[in-house]
């Protein structure tokens, strides 16, 4: 198995006249692979979120509820930066693809054990024995769901240049919109064929099966690097160099120097970190809570929770799009930055979103489309800034690490186990203040690095 991992060797140059229109190619090809490969790593994430609903008629609790999903954030905030430095030392292609497929196969047994045939009182499970079935599950899913974008961060390094990096970045980040996205409605056509009775294969059976299809076609497209292809690296083929580019970039570096060296002693990756944490406490906290909120609070049927959720991710696509678009032009490169105006933007839709004083579906909708407008593009933004302030070679474990602080704290602690409970305590009111104060500390640890950004663009202005 681990041979499958280990990255293939540099290949024979290709004549130097087949170069240009195989980068062409494969470019196309892999960008193509990483890009429906990790979208479908999305139709697999949050299957219990969307169950919530039918879980709460059985009896459980928010609490309860919170703690059986913060299991795929707490597995998915360790394993990613676990997984990150695996993968950094791996083949992209097959850890994409067999990560998948192994997701897709817990997803369907996380199906099985949420069947009322097998959970309620009476039934084969007890509340407290499933609640740790559940979570046994769900973090086994959260654990393999990393492979994903460790990989394609390495897939994008090597065959992407500095000078283009962030665009292409902020097109594939909304795979992860267009995987999230159609859950909710694949989720309602699943239902609608199967019964409400048989809820679960919906949920569950139909996105595992259509991920199986997409990790074997992803499988097909992706390549590891352009030196395995016979291809010179990217920095040379575009003459496209980061600062202090030499050959040691291109040479692989040891575990021990990627976590120690360029990642755990880099002080303004932690403040980045601990931004994210925030950052992903508005996304999930929104995301996860979305379909209980609406369906309890506000009387929405799955149809229409449903489309909710699709349309929060839906709206990310051409948030994030704008947000890099403006952050490379109108903040000319100052990510940390443009992350905070969008971050302060939030704050009045997610008041709205809360209070909506004229109790209005429409408000909701609106609310709930600029919310998913404004907080995928500083998601994505702190994924760059991961991959710029490391090298290379330690992306995916750079990018893992962002990840720690986002999934382990800011999504399983945060805003799945800590809100189910203050929604427990305190109501929904004590939930969404929570998520208002967490807004405004990301703003904050986000200005230390906009502070570094600034410096470090006017020491790049004297130097020219």
């Amino acid at each position: 198995m681990f041979s499958l991992l280990t990255p293939p060797p540099a290949t024979e140059p290709l004549p130097e006249e087949q170069v240009p229109s195989t980068y062409r190619k494969y470019r196309l090809q892999v960008f193509i692979g990483i890009f429906i490969g990790y979208a479908a790593y999305y139709l697999l994430r949050k299957n219990f979120t969307l169950a919530g609903p039918y879980l709460t008629d059985l009896g459980f609790t928010k609490t309860e509820l919170g703690f059986a999903m913060s299991g795929v954030a707490l597995a998915y905030g360790v394993s990613k930066f676990v997984m990150g430095t695996v993968s950094d030392r791996s083949n992209a292609r097959n850890f994409l693809s067999l990560g998948l497929v192994v997701t897709a196969i817990l997803t369907i047994l996380a199906g099985v054990f949420s069947s009322p045939a097998w959970v309620g009182e009476g039934k084969i499970f007890t509340k407290k024995s499933i609640l740790l079935v559940w979570f046994g599950i769900q973090f086994l899913i959260g654990w393999f769901s990393a492979c994903g974008w460790p990989p394609c961060g390495r897939v994008m390094t090597h065959w992407f240049s500095p000078r283009e990096r962030g665009r292409t970045i902020a097109i594939w980040n909304v795979a992860h919109n267009v995987g999230g996205g159609l859950l909710a409605p694949l989720t309602a056509f699943g239902v609608g064929i199967f019964t409400v009775a048989h809820w679960e294969y919906g949920v569950f059976y139909l996105p595992a099966f259509i991920a199986l299809g997409i990790a074997l076609l992803a499988w097909a497209l992706v390549r590891d690097t352009p030196q395995s292809c016979g291809l010179p690296p990217i920095e040379v083929f575009h003459d496209d160099y980061p600062p202090a580019y030499s050959e040691k970039n291109e040479q692989e570096l040891t575990t021990y120097q990627i976590v120690f060296q360029y990642i755990l002693n880099n002080r303004l990756l932690w403040f980045v970190g601990i931004a994210n944490a925030f950052v992903y406490l508005l996304r999930y906290g929104i995301s996860d809570w979305a379909p209980t909120y609406l369906a309890q609070a506000k009387g929405y049927s799955i149809d229409e929770f449903g489309w909710a959720y699709c349309l929060y991710e839906f709206a990310a696509i051409p948030g994030t799009l704008i947000c890099g678009w403006m952050s490379d032009t109108v903040f000319r490169g100052r990510h940390a930055l443009t992350s905070i105006v969008f971050m302060a933007l939030t704050i009045p839709f997610l008041l709205l979103y809360w209070l909506n004083p004229l109790e209005a579906k429409w408000l909701d909708f609106l609310s709930l489309i600029m919310l998913g407008f404004l907080v995928y593009g500083p998601v994505m933004l702190i994924g760059v800034l991961a991959l710029q302030i490391a090298p290379k070679k330690a992306a995916g474990t750079s990018a893992g690490f962002m990840s720690f602080w986002g999934y382990f704290v800011g999504t399983a602690f945060l805003a799945q186990f800590l809100m189910g409970v203050l929604f427990d305590h305190f109501g929904w009111n004590g939930g969404f203040i929570f998520l208002a104060v967490g807004c405004v500390l990301s703003m904050v640890f986000l200005g230390i690095a906009a502070l570094s950004e600034k410096s470090t663009q006017t020491k790049s202005a004297q130097k020219e």
